[in-house]
């Protein structure tokens, strides 16, 4: 074991979204901060979000559309903590970081559309605050010691801390640094974790029925899992890939085909290609006049889909929509409009773009992100039991809970040293 070395109020473990956050508000709150983190910079999964712009915020945030295996009601009022308005003003008044609407998507980006801008700013706002950074610091435990927590460091030294902020991400995307560390650290120290799966996934076929289609893409698929008598949907674009499919609307619904396979079941997943419904495809199909069935459905599809729905309703290319018959029509609208992918997997954490599970939210105080097995231990950000849809709302649940468990961090910090005299 290390010998202890130095010592400071708060430790914040990780300096991705959340914990750049939680760093920086227990910083301004007044503790002293150490921000401990193990690549060389931080902050990867900003940078490689939106395609290198970062998807800062949604524009409209809908606590439904957010998953969890806990309480939803804890889940809400962790959600609450930091509308959505505030969390905006806080990047474009505070960090100086102004955001724009992408109209056709409901995302709000950074103007410049530099993820690094996002990153920078976060880490420069971390030491204007007064905190202290540390990078390739490997932590490799965490330790309660009297009335405070030690912090082992991997081939150095430990740090004493009046309380932590574990925001260590989850299991998804590794490359960034995610390495479950979190997970096993809240399961070691005796908090229930909710098994963790891949979640925002491209789903694989094996084999792949339509590697033929692949790099064809729509803009507005919407995507339906039924579930007992109801059903799970999502809209966004779509698109098919060598190894299966991929897009908004498809890795909204990999959650339900993850949980399904590890309860050895296999969810059924359809698609409507575009937000037509099949009275709207009828009349298209049924119209007056002279003209192909595939020339109907070329006008509003992509032609290799076109041509392969066509084939699969068993149409004749060559069939004018006015001999087209009951029965091939019914085909073909079951194609357009609730037309059944086969899969058989997901692309894994490699490519999740989060991770489903984790630390349960009835394990932490909803007010303060703070254990409750254990004083002055907080959790932030993915390695909590809850996740959003694609469109930045992964990011407000870090920015929340980040800032919520800093600034509670440093009160309770600030609590224990008053009473140590």
């Amino acid at each position: 074991m290390p010998a202890a070395s130095d010592s400071t109020d708060v430790a914040v473990i990780g300096a991705g979204a959340a914990g750049l956050l939680a760093a920086t508000f227990a910083a301004r709150a007044g503790a002293r901060l150490l921000l401990l983190e193990k690549t060389r910079q931080g902050g990867k999964k900003i940078v490689v979000s939106g395609g290198g712009r970062c998807n800062v915020l949604p524009s409209v945030v809908d606590e439904r559309v957010f998953v969890t295996d806990s309480s939803r009601r804890l889940m809400g009022r962790i959600l609450a903590s930091w509308p959505l308005a505030e969390q905006r003003s806080f990047f474009e008044d505070d960090l100086g970081i102004p955001l724009a609407l992408e109209p056709e998507t409901g995302k709000l980006f950074p103007v410049s559309n530099r993820a690094t801008d996002v990153r920078d700013g976060l880490v420069e706002a971390v030491r204007e605050a007064g905190a202290e950074t540390r990078f390739d610091a490997d932590v490799a435990a965490v330790e309660s010691d009297g009335d405070g927590w030690r912090v082992d460091v991997r081939g150095g030294e430990s740090v004493r801390a009046r309380a932590v902020v574990v925001a260590t991400g989850g299991l998804s995307v590794p490359k960034t640094g995610s390495d479950g560390f979190g997970l096993r650290l809240a399961a070691r120290q005796g908090h229930r974790v909710e098994p963790t799966y891949p979640a925002l996934a491209p789903l694989l076929a094996d084999p792949a029925p339509h590697a033929d289609l692949a790099g064809v893409s729509l803009p507005d698929a919407h995507v339906r899992v039924p579930l007992g008598k109801g059903a799970f949907e999502t809209s966004g674009g779509f698109l098919f890939t060598h190894r299966g499919y991929s897009g908004p609307a498809v890795l909204n619904v990999s959650h339900l085909t993850a949980l399904g396979r590890a309860r050895g079941e296999a969810p059924e997943v359809r698609v409507a290609w575009t937000p037509d419904d099949a009275e709207t495809w009828e009349a298209a199909l049924t119209a007056p006049g002279p003209g192909l069935v595939i020339t109907a459905l070329r006008q509003t599809l992509p032609t290799r889909l076109a041509d392969r729905l066509l084939a699969d309703a068993d149409v004749p290319a060559d069939r004018n929509r006015a001999d087209l018959r009951r029965d091939e029509r019914l085909r073909l609208l079951d194609a357009l409009t609730s037309y059944p992918l086969p899969w058989t997997g997901d692309e894994g954490y490699k490519k999740a773009e989060v991770t489903g599970g984790g630390v349960a939210l009835g394990e932490v105080d909803p007010r303060t992100l703070e254990s409750r097995h254990h004083a002055g231990l907080h959790f932030a950000g993915e390695v909590l039991d809850a996740f959003g849809p694609i469109g930045g709302y992964n990011f407000f649940w870090a920015w929340a809970t980040g800032r919520l468990a800093g600034l509670a961090a440093a009160a309770g910090a600030a609590e224990r040293s008053a009473e140590a005299g």
